[in-house]
């Protein structure tokens, strides 16, 4: 960094401290070794090597710097665009930088030199084009690994455009990587652009350059070899120091391999968005939330699985409803269904999930973004990494609350600050300086409790939010949420596997194994009269609770 840092500014001041003009002739001093007047001696035409050197260099680096700039402005927003919105925007791209790699690049170049009278503009804006197809590919591959990233996925929740999530939230994720190609190829760039100034058709002589320089001195090596090893050796320090910069740079970010995992809204039947279409809209009969024979399934390589089966509940306004079961019985996947943010594997076969009477499967994409956050709210199983990492807690308070309120930074920061005093947290002016990993797990919570708050939604959706606390902090967040509901009038669907949680919290419990509702109950008659054998087993595996009850 330092030798290309050292290069750059030398030839930027090269008006200052070029001991001579590069075009000055003397035929009586051709190929001098160095002298001090000439340090680096002179060429065939008795013009100064060092002079020349500082010169030669503005056409080369210009060269890099723009092959480098219109690689990273292509490379960046085709990958990200194909990682992120996936589908027929994907495919299309990847076609596009496939074809890009296919492409002999050195052969269209000298192409564009011919047909626009050797600009080396146009070359290296051709060059930096042609070289986007493999940062593409690597930009998509980030990509499609940090949108499965739970603060992405919290991001879409709270309402957050497609726009603002790609370019909030996944764009700071390339930094590294992109950098680190930006670095390689600028060392590819210079052994093209000198290249093609060795041919002679990029900076036409007399002007200096680079690649023309070693051209020259090829041409008097038996007479002058130190006039080769200085132009050559100018271009070879510099190519090695953008290599082993990038080099460098991939150690220190430890950059690997991406996943290729996506987070897509599940695929909706034509008949289904037509009867859903046909219901009625927040009628104040109908309860806030109505899950009607919901039928999912996933789509895998061996053929399909259902994942649920005819699920049907009810969560009625200003109820805490528990969704409780094993790991597997599909509570998650109903939560995930209800908000419109399963996997593209997953196939919504049949059912309505309705808010106020109205189905949210019917919805468009623009359409749940705007119930996202402001209707409905999500707090995580992990809090933690549903926090981006790169924001402080104000920040990303910010942003979301500006998603809801169109006001000034110091109203938001007020905003923001009474939200993290109704979730109990003291001095919010101080932990809105905080980033995550300062705060304790109890604190993130709270933090993220107060995000999903932040659009005032009539339905909180609790996803395990007590299975990473201890046993202090969790009976904290219970009566949290408590008294959330009394103060807010809001609903709560609180998924867990934890009975304990759903005797302290809930009004009602829907028990589900298997993707099937197999009984569903206010809490005392779950626990006094449960029906199901199911439900007794898992009362048997609560001895706390098991003591109680009998």
């Amino acid at each position: 960094m330092l030798i290309i840092i050292a290069v750059v500014t030398a030839v930027a001041l090269a008006d200052w401290i070029a001991p001579h003009p590069p075009l000055e002739q003397n035929l009586l001093q051709s190929l001098l070794g160095p002298t001090p007047d000439h340090l680096l001696g002179t060429d065939s035409l008795g013009r100064d090597i060092f002079s020349r050197l500082l010169y030669g260099g503005r056409p080369a680096l210009t060269g890099v710097l723009i092959a480098v700039i219109v690689f990273t402005l292509i490379g960046v927003s085709l990958g990200l665009a194909a990682g992120y919105l996936g589908g027929r925007v994907d495919r299309i791209i990847s076609g596009i930088a496939d074809m890009l790699l296919a492409v002999p690049g050195i052969v269209v170049v000298l192409a564009v030199l011919a047909i626009f009278s050797q600009s080396i503009a146009a070359a290296m804006v051709t060059f930096g084009i042609l070289g986007a197809g493999g940062l593409v590919r690597i930009v998509r591959g980030v990509v499609l690994s940090a949108r499965e990233e739970l603060y992405v996925s919290a991001a879409k929740v709270s309402g957050a455009s497609t726009g603002r999530v790609m370019f909030r939230h996944v764009l700071p994720n390339l930094y590294a990587p992109v950098i680190v190609q930006m670095s390689l190829f600028a060392g590819i760039s210079l052994a093209v652009q000198t290249g093609l100034g060795f041919l002679g058709v990029a900076t036409p002589p007399p002007e200096p350059s680079w690649g023309g320089m070693v051209g020259d001195a090829a041409l008097t090596m038996a007479q002058s070899p130190s006039y080769l090893y200085f132009s050559g050796g100018v271009i070879f320090i510099m190519t090695l120091a953008f290599a082993l910069l990038g080099d460098g740079l991939r150690d220190l970010f430890g950059i690997g391999g991406a996943g290729s995992s996506r987070i897509l809204s599940p695929r909706i039947s034509r008949r289904q968005q037509q009867e859903s279409a046909s219901r009625s809209e927040d009628s104040p009969e109908v309860p806030l939330v109505a899950i009607e024979n919901l039928v999912v399934e996933v789509v895998h390589s061996h053929g399909r699985k259902r994942v649920l089966d005819s699920v049907s509940f009810e969560v009625n306004r200003g109820e805490i409803v528990g969704l409780v079961g094993e790991s597997g019985s599909g509570k998650t996947v109903t939560g995930l269904t209800l908000m419109r943010l399963l996997e593209p594997a997953f196939d919504v076969v049949a059912g309505a999930c309705l808010l106020n009477g109205a189905d949210l499967l019917a919805l468009d994409e623009k359409e749940m973004r705007a119930i996202r956050g402001t209707r409905i709210g999500l707090v995580s199983q992990e809090p933690m990494v549903a926090l981006d990492p790169l924001y402080t807690i104000g920040q990303q308070l910010r942003e979301v609350l500006r998603g809801h309120y169109r006001e000034d930074r110091s109203s938001l920061d007020t905003r923001a600050a009474a939200l993290l005093r109704d979730v109990r947290l003291d001095q919010p002016e101080v932990i809105m300086t905080k980033r995550p990993h300062e705060l304790s797990g109890g604190m993130i919570q709270r933090v993220v409790i107060a995000m999903a708050l932040a659009g005032d939604p009539d339905l909180l959706i609790a996803d395990e939010a007590t299975t990473a606390l201890d046993v202090t902090v969790q009976s904290g967040v219970l009566d949290l949420l408590r008294e959330l509901r009394e103060r807010r009038g809001m609903s709560i669907i609180f998924v867990t596997h934890d009975l304990g949680v759903v005797a302290d919290l809930c009004d009602r419990a829907v028990v589900m194994s298997d993707g099937r509702v197999v009984e569903q109950a206010s809490v005392d008659e779950l626990f006094y009269q449960p029906k199901a054998d199911y439900t007794r087993k898992l009362i048997s595996n609560t001895p706390s609770l098991l003591e109680e009850v009998q």
